[in-house]
């Protein structure tokens, strides 16, 4: 019997600004927004989407909470979103075209990777990458 295929996940961002938010992805990341709304003056929930990989986000009125907040400075959960990007270098460069800042540059990591990573309006942390 053949297992049925997941073809994707999505994380969900708890944000203060759902508009900032999808700006950000758009603008700078080169996501597209798939939804916002409700309404277009009540935008609290969106949606964003660049290939297989989507992102959610909702304005719920609480503080965003960054998993690298959680750790105690532990640096054993820096990263909200895990993004597997076949050419990281590439992707590197389009995003250095568009003034985005890394907060970890391009480069191979200490345990077998290759990408990069950064901080979006609201403090998740994306790495963007490939095993090497």
């Amino acid at each position: 019997m053949t297992k049925p295929a997941i073809t994707g996940i999505a994380p969900f961002f708890i944000v203060n600004n759902v508009p900032a938010a999808l700006a950000f992805y758009r603008d700078h990341l080169g996501f597209t927004i798939t939804f916002q709304g409700p309404a277009p003056d009540d935008i609290f929930f969106g949606i964003v989407q660049r290939d297989a990989a989507m992102i959610m986000f909702k304005d719920v009125a609480v503080d965003p909470v960054p998993n690298y907040t959680r750790d105690v400075k532990k640096g054993v959960a820096r990263w909200d979103a895990y993004l597997h990007v076949r050419d990281p270098d590439a992707l590197a460069a389009e995003f250095s075209s568009r003034n985005v800042t890394f907060s970890e540059p391009l480069k191979n990591t200490d345990d077998g990777l290759r990408g990069f990573e950064l901080k979006d309006t609201d403090g998740y942390v994306l790495f963007f990458g490939r095993p090497r």
